[in-house]
């Protein structure tokens, strides 16, 4: 089985923003294309790049990344109950945005690592597994 990666939204911007970390997200996605691992991320994630894309960038290149996010082999999630419920614990127990507590759910869920530059994640390191790339 390949191993399986969660990004959440600081990651992708990350890529998108040729912000330090970059180079490391664009190796997964390589990586995520030639099925050597799987990436996944929630609808809640993306929904979160989408809303920073258009303030930062403008409508035009939220479709841009839209249709990007398409073209890869990332799986995009759909929060169902369980998965809802389960990032409600998260975020009832620890002080981190409410879209990072989906990314979470979704990387223990999948017993995947979690790709981030966020410290909000910190307390959660006993958790589960974060690959934290460069702020």
């Amino acid at each position: 089985m390949a191993k399986t990666y969660v990004l959440d939204s600081f990651a992708l911007l990350a890529l998108l923003g040729k912000e330090p970390g970059s180079d490391f997200v664009a190796d997964l996605l390589q990586q995520t294309q030639a099925g050597k691992i799987q990436t996944r991320m929630t609808w809640v994630n993306v929904g979160e790049v989408v809303y920073i894309v258009e303030r930062r960038w403008g409508t035009g290149q939220v479709y841009q990344v839209l249709g990007t996010l398409e073209a890869t082999k990332i799986d995009i999630i759909p929060v169902e109950r369980s998965l809802a419920l389960a990032a409600a614990h998260i975020k009832a127990a620890h002080p981190l945005a409410y879209a990072n507590a989906f990314a979470a759910a979704l990387a223990m869920a999948e017993e995947a690592t979690l790709v981030t530059g966020d410290p909000e994640f910190k307390p959660l390191e006993k958790s589960l597994t974060i690959q934290w790339i460069k702020q």
